[in-house]
Parts: structure tokens; C-alpha cells; sequence
């Protein structure tokens, strides 16, 4: 059971180029044991990829971005090809050449695994990797690291069915460990210490056996449509009023009847459930019908003086 962690972030780190063997670097300043899990900052893993590029940052984020998840001035959020949800996709202008920018590694969990098995080749130590990167918050100012990249290591601890010392069992605890090791690292580290690796101990406990890779961080990024959040507040109410079917698939899976209905009155309209898959509304303000009905993953259909409406998925 963990009771005490230790995280060292050592200097001397060179200047990562493309070509750069990582595990050749970094070896020669960490101690590493069975149980270790060694962090490095997507940063060098790109630089080390050859991910340094020219261009402007603008151009690179629309080209990195699958959408647009919310807007405030220059500010974009967006869901990148990885699909994850960052500033600017995850684009970084700093430590590099004017004209230049550093994009994230082509395959964060891929690198993982590589660094990972040639630690392993180099010496025998059964070590996780992780890769991490810096992101925001939704409902919290500043940013921390998280966990983009990882192998050997379980990225999520389940709770779930134990029980408490009260005797409460657990339903749905389950700590992003890998989020919260990249979030210890960066305090070592330093946001201008230059030590763009670390070593976290005390931890073997989420390291899995030699030669098992492990889901990856991957598999801590929710589905398109899970996300409880998939749009900014303003940009959902546009892509609702658009009504554009390439747009619905943030909104998640139809709801219940029910819960169409009940959303339908709450927007000041007269609705009730008529069967599982049947809800009635009235046609005064049919545009707001539209409007909540394809947020909720409903379709619309004049009946008669009312109107019908039907989930997609039937």
C-alpha cells in the first residue's frame, strides 16, 4: 500500500534535437529500480520525433484541430487529433526557433512504449513511462500537467465495490493516477527549471510486469459524445439553433422520453412522454422544439395540429 512517494527531477538534461535517442540521454542521470515510473514532458519526445515544425501557430492549430469546443477571443479550445481537449491543440511556440512551433508526438502512448522497452533492453529494470503535457481546467483557474502518454502503468485505480472503514461501499471512485503523477512531477520539475524529466518512487503498485504495456493514457480520454461538456456554453447554443447533423454527436446518445420531456417544459413548452420512444408537443414555437430536440438527440415530426417526436436511434 503507498505510504510515502519521492520524486526526483534531475539537471543536465541537454538540448533534445530530432534523432535524439531519449533513453540514451536521460539514462546516464537517473537511478532507476523495478517499480519506477520515469516522466518526461511531450516536449523533448517531440523535439526528440522530429514534431519541431515551420509555420505559423494559427496555421498548425487549425490543422491539428477535429473541432472547435468553445471560443473566447483569441483563445480557442478544441478537440485535437489525439482527441484531446487543450488550449490551441496543444501547440507550443516556446523553447523553440522564431517561425517555429513544437506539436505534440505523433502517438503519445506509442512513445511511451518505445522509451520504455529500450530502458528495459538498456537495463533490466521494469520501469512505466509516462508522457505529459500542460492543460487547463473547466471550472478552475491555472493549469497543471496530465498525462497524455503512458506504458507499464495503470492510468486509472478502480475503487469501485470496496468499502470505506464506515462500511459505505464505493461506486464510482476511480483516481486518474497518471494525471496525478504528472501533476506531482511538474512540482519537481518546475515550469522553468529546464528538467524536463523526472523519477516518481513509491508507486510499484500501479507499475504492471515487464512486457505488458497497459491501456495507455488513451484510454483516460472520454469518447466523443461521453463528455458531459462537449461544447462552451455559447458555442452549444449555436450548434443547437444550427442544427447541422455533423454537429450532434458532441451532445452524447438520446435521452429517455422522460427526460426529453421533461427539458421541453423546462424551456417553457408544453410536452409529455407519449411511449418510450414517442414525446408530444405542441406547435407554437416549433423553432425551440427543433432547437432542444436535436441537443437531446431527438428528431421532429408534424402530427396532425401537434408534433412527434422520436429518438434518432429508432
Amino acid at each position: 500500500m503507498p505510504g510515502s512517494l519521492t520524486v526526483l527531477a534531475p539537471d543536465g538534461v541537454p538540448e533534445i534535437t530530432a534523432g535524439t535517442d531519449l533513453a540514451a540521454v536521460l539514462l546516464p542521470l537517473l537511478d532507476l529500480a523495478d517499480g519506477d515510473v520515469l516522466v518526461v514532458t511531450s516536449k523533448v519526445v517531440s523535439k526528440a520525433e522530429g514534431r519541431v515544425v515551420a509555420g505559423e501557430r494559427d496555421d498548425w492549430i487549425a490543422a491539428e484541430t477535429l473541432r472547435v469546443v468553445a471560443l473566447r477571443g483569441a483563445t480557442r479550445i478544441v478537440r485535437n487529433r489525439l482527441g484531446l481537449t487543450m488550449a490551441a491543440a496543444g501547440i507550443d511556440a516556446s523553447n523553440v526557433a522564431a517561425g517555429s512551433v513544437v506539436l505534440l508526438p505523433e502517438a503519445p502512448d506509442a512513445s511511451a512504449r518505445a522509451l520504455r522497452r529500450a530502458i528495459a533492453e538498456r537495463t533490466g529494470a521494469n520501469v512505466a513511462v509516462v508522457v505529459t503535457d500542460t492543460a487547463g481546467r473547466a471550472w478552475r483557474e491555472g493549469q497543471t500537467d496530465i498525462a497524455i502518454g503512458a506504458a507499464g502503468l495503470r492510468v486509472l485505480e478502480s475503487f469501485a465495490g470496496q468499502v470505506d472503514a464506515h462500511g459505505n461501499e464505493l461506486a464510482v471512485t476511480a483516481p486518474a493516477v497518471a494525471d496525478e503523477i504528472a501533476g506531482a512531477v511538474e512540482l519537481a520539475q518546475g515550469k522553468l527549471g529546464a528538467r524536463p524529466c523526472a523519477v516518481v518512487r513509491g508507486r510499484a503498485d500501479l507499475v504492471l510486469p515487464a512486457g505488458e504495456a497497459g491501456p495507455g493514457a488513451a484510454a483516460l480520454i472520454r469518447p466523443e459524445g461521453a463528455d458531459l461538456f462537449g461544447y462552451g456554453a455559447r458555442e452549444a447554443v449555436v450548434r443547437a439553433v444550427g442544427g447541422a447533423p455533423e454537429h450532434r454527436a458532441p451532445f452524447g446518445s438520446a435521452v429517455t422520453a422522460e427526460e426529453l420531456a421533461d427539458a421541453l417544459r423546462r424551456a417553457g413548452l408544453t410536452a409529455h412522454a407519449d411511449a418510450a420512444d414517442v414525446v408530444r408537443c405542441g406547435s407554437e414555437r416549433r423553432a425551440a422544439v427543433d432547437i432542444v430536440a436535436f441537443a437531446h438527440g431527438w428528431s421532429v415530426a408534424e402530427d396532425g395540429a401537434d408534433l412527434r417526436l422520436r429518438p434518432l436511434s429508432t
